[in-house]
């Protein structure tokens, strides 16, 4: 007789045993699916994570070499040492174009930091119970003004518009065709103080220089999601007097000499895990002296990092569950044969080959394969989603952990290479594991996960029968007949 059909034939009429190698083999598959398409999962989350997380490096001015310049120009007079000012370079709007031209940099956003005085309207002034001052410490500096101008390439390249904790909620925000105007985008507090809308014009007087007055426009109204700041404090203006305006006018506020530079240029990198790369480029277009460039690809790090470890946790699934599931398959197998003795016996008295003997025991599990990969193809995406939702939570609560240590006092939470380790470690910590907790594992049930499911059966059940198979080899038909 045929060893497929006899194969047929017993799986058919020995129902109780089929139905518990279908259960044992869909179970083994269905994790092995599980851990292949959380593998899967992980692999294309983090290229997602290279253009949603995103990288970025921040031209600014060196300070640590300014304050080294600073401290061996110390000098002394009458005995007294007098120490100099700190001087530090602004960033050059064409050394940042350079930088930008580079391949790998998507986009680049400057930032221009000043103060101005409101003339024909009133600032919003913040008083404190600790101190009993207003928005300016006796004695404080006459240079700084009642206004914080901030002038940027436009909101949307801003971080607290690109992270929404500013939203724009009346008119438009500033765009880079902005750069030479005089529009200006104002905080909804200080717009309803003064009954100032879409429209309306302001007027702000430098405190530098000439300290000539300015008419600007308002183009748009953004409102900010918390009104104070923790870090706000006596003599520090209120943040609902921030206003938004172009590089080029903020320029101007701050004086002639700084036409045509930026505080700090902000460039976008495309490719996160070329960062360094990028940056080794860009350190060869700048005076290091003077400047310093410095990465910030923690969100895509922490990311990264989340997923090799998910990525890791899948691969150990599919190994355990590969070994532990060819030990079941193997010792299911020579129970049976121990079990079909004489059906063997009788079969090699009748001179059928021992190979065949093998060959009908392979086709018996291989049908029963076929249907364990179908229950597995069936509910591999609900149990990979769910393990995935677990790892990936329980991943995102240890970097929370870590990331929170980081940013305690003593801790590493310095992002940006120059800024201390407090509020900002905190605040980019925050961020970053923000980001992570949005990242989120589908996996997808693709005929490729299914045909390597397949081989990865059919390695299962071919090392099963080869350990079985000892048993048949072993076997008399003599003995077994007369037994």
């Amino acid at each position: 007789m045929n060893f497929v059909k006899r194969a047929w034939l017993n799986l058919r009429f020995k129902k109780g045993r089929t139905a518990l190698l279908i259960l044992v083999t869909s179970a083994i598959m269905l994790f092995v699916l599980a851990g292949l398409l959380i593998k899967s999962a992980a692999t294309t989350a983090t290229q997602q994570a290279k253009d949603s997380v995103g990288a970025t490096l921040t031209l600014s001015a060196n300070r640590e070499a300014a304050f080294k310049k600073m401290r061996s120009s110390t000098s002394t007079t009458s005995g007294k040492p007098t120490m100099p000012k700190l001087t530090t370079s602004p960033v050059k709007l064409s050394t940042a174009k350079k930088i930008a031209a580079l391949s790998g940099v998507s986009s680049y956003s400057a930032t221009v930091s000043t103060s101005a005085n409101a003339k024909g309207f009133d600032a919003i002034e913040t008083s404190s119970s600790s101190s009993g001052f207003g928005g300016k410490m006796p004695g404080g500096s006459t240079s700084s003004g009642d206004i914080t101008v901030s002038g940027v390439t436009s909101t949307a390249s801003n971080s607290n518009f690109s992270n929404d904790t500013y939203t724009i909620t009346s008119g438009r925000g500033l765009k880079a065709s902005d750069a030479d105007t005089k529009n200006v985008v104002i905080e909804t507090n200080l717009a309803k103080s003064n009954s100032l809308k879409v429209g309306s014009t302001i007027k702000l007087k430098a405190t530098t220089g000439s300290k000539s007055t300015y008419t600007l426009k308002v183009v748009g109204i953004y409102k900010a999601k918390s009104s104070a700041t923790a870090s706000m404090g006596p003599g520090q203006s209120d943040p609902a007097n921030t206003v938004f305006t172009g590089t080029t006018f903020a320029n101007t506020l701050k004086g002639s000499k700084y036409a045509g530079t930026a505080d700090s240029v902000t460039f976008n990198v495309s490719t996160p895990s070329k960062v360094a790369s990028v940056k080794a480029q860009a350190k060869k277009l700048i005076n290091t002296s003077k400047y310093s460039i410095n990465s910030d690809d923690a969100s895509y790090q922490m990311v990264k990092a989340s997923m090799k470890s998910v990525t890791g946790f899948a691969n150990k699934i599919v190994w355990l569950v590969v070994i532990a599931g060819t030990i079941i398959l193997a010792l299911i197998v020579i129970l049976m044969i121990r079990e079909r003795r004489y059906e063997i016996g009788v079969l090699l008295s009748l001179g059928e080959s021992r190979m065949k003997i093998i060959a009908q025991f392979f086709v018996e599990l291989l049908v029963v394969l076929v249907i364990g990969v179908g229950v597995a193809g069936v509910g591999g995406k609900f149990v990979g989603d769910k393990l995935a939702q677990q790892i990936v939570s329980t991943q995102t609560t240890t970097t929370s952990t870590t990331n929170q240590m980081g940013g305690m006092p003593g801790g590493s939470g310095n992002a940006q290479g120059g800024a201390p380790s407090g509020q900002m470690g905190n605040r980019a910590n925050a961020m970053a594991t923000q980001k992570q907790k949005q990242t989120k594992l589908s996996t997808q049930v693709t005929p490729q996960a299914i045909l390597l499911l397949i081989a990865v059966g059919l390695v299962i059940i071919f090392i099963a029968i080869l350990v079985g198979a000892g048993g048949i080899l072993r076997l008399q038909p003599k003995k077994v007949l007369i037994g």
